[in-house]
Parts: structure tokens; sequence; C-alpha cells
């Protein structure tokens, strides 16, 4: 760790997953260089393309340049960010040469996500499933073997009043309450469903057989938590077979 404060500008940077490396003027670190991993992992899944490919937000104030505001909203999120205002620091010292692009302001992402609407849910349904089926054919996958996946649902507490979908659930707690499946024992996300916060346990259980929904390697099953919450398999290859229902 540094023993004085400052911020240092990068020179230089080369993003690859098979060699990177960064040049500093200083013994110092640039502001948010550990973007730099998920960034280049990023650029080469074409993740910013695929935003601008299938997210289409019509003729709203918020639909140009999808990509370049989904960027920063997840980058920011990885650098520990829980709010619009925080995506701010994004827009710091040398944090654009590190993303390998530039980044939108607060209020521009403020209006970006006032956009989306429930429908647009899909259109990020298909950004994940196919950046999941990229970085599994790159090698990022479990291999040849049986792949088993958790699905579980959880609760995500919302304060805005006007939130399409959130709902006061079982819980008693304002929200949303998606699906979650999950690769056992690595806790790799693989599928989402975003239901509305008053949505029962079991509601979308045939959701994992879209063939959207289907990135893992030949062979595999799942094991559900909750009551009625029995998704399906996850398979590459091959017709899935159905999973004996638990008692």
């Amino acid at each position: 760790m540094p023993l004085k404060k400052g911020t240092i500008s990068m020179r230089s940077s080369s993003h690859s997953l098979k060699a990177i490396s960064v040049t500093f003027d200083d013994d110092h670190a640039v502001a948010n260089a550990g973007l730099i991993q998920p960034a280049t992992l990023a650029e080469h899944l074409g993740l910013r393309e695929l935003f601008d490919e299938y997210v289409q937000l019509g003729a709203g104030p918020g639909h140009a340049n999808v990509g370049l505001k989904a960027m920063t909203l997840i980058y920011s999120a990885l650098a520990g960010g829980d709010c619009i205002e925080d995506t701010d620091r994004m827009r710091v010292a040398a944090t654009t040469e590190v993303l390998g692009h530039g980044v939108r302001a607060p209020s521009t992402l403020g209006t970006f996500l006032r956009s989306f609407t429930w429908g647009h849910v899909a259109q990020l349904d298909r950004v994940f499933d196919e950046s999941i089926r990229r970085s599994w054919q790159a090698g990022a996958g479990p291999g040849v073997g049986p792949v088993t996946l958790d699905v579980d649902s959880t609760i995500c507490e919302t304060y805005g009043l006007k939130k399409q979908g959130a709902r006061f659930g079982y819980t008693n707690v304002r929200g949303y309450h998606p699906l979650l499946a999950t690769v056992a024992g690595t806790e790799e996300v693989v599928g989402v469903r975003l239901r509305g916060g008053n949505a029962h346990t079991g509601r979308g259980r045939g959701w994992l057989s879209h063939p959207g929904v289907q990135p893992c390697a030949p062979g595999g099953g799942n094991r559900a938590d909750g009551a009625e919450s029995r998704l399906g398999l996850l398979q590459l290859q091959g017709d899935p077979k159905p999973a004996p229902k638990r008692r």
C-alpha cells in the first residue's frame, strides 16, 4: 500500500486475456486500475456490443449509446458503487484508459435507467445468455462433466414507490422476488428470472427449459430449494431427462 495519497495517471495498458501489462509513471496505483481485468474480459466477450445489439429502448430519452451506459453501471458496481451517484467515480483520473472506452455521467445514467420498462427485461436476458455462452465456449465453463444447479428465489428490496413489479411479498419487504440458478460449488450465476415481489416461490418453474437458458455442459441436473421450484435441467447437447420430483 502507498504511504501517501495521490492520483497517478497511467501511461499505457494492454487489454489481453493472455498477457496483461500496465505501466505507471510512479510506484502508486492508478485510480480503479483493478478494473482492467473485468474490462479486458468484457472486451473479448463483446459485452458492450451485445447491449447495443439486443437492448432497444425505442425513442426514449435514454436510448442512445446503450452499451457505454450499461458498462459504466457494471464497472461502478464492481468498484463498490451501490447507487447512481457512485458512478461519478468512474470519471476520475485515468479510469477511461483502464476501461478502454468513455463513461457517462450520473444524470445521463439516471435518464437511461428510467427508460426501461418491465418489458425490457427479456432483452437484458438475451445479453446475459449470450455472454454466458461466449465465456463458456472460451473455456470458462465447468468442462465436460455433469453440472448441478442450485435454483432458489431471493428478495431484492426496492425503495421507489413507482417501480414496476415491486410488491410486498411473504417477508413483508417491498421489492422483487427473482429466481436464481447458480452452478453448485462455484456459485456462478447462469440464469436469472425477474418476478414481481408477490410472486409465489414456484412461479416460472418452466423457465430453464427456454432455449436461451441452456449454456451448460452435456449432462447435468439441478436441486431446488423452496416449495415447487424445480425448474429442469441445463444441457448443451442431448435431450435432458426430467429429474425425480422431490418430496
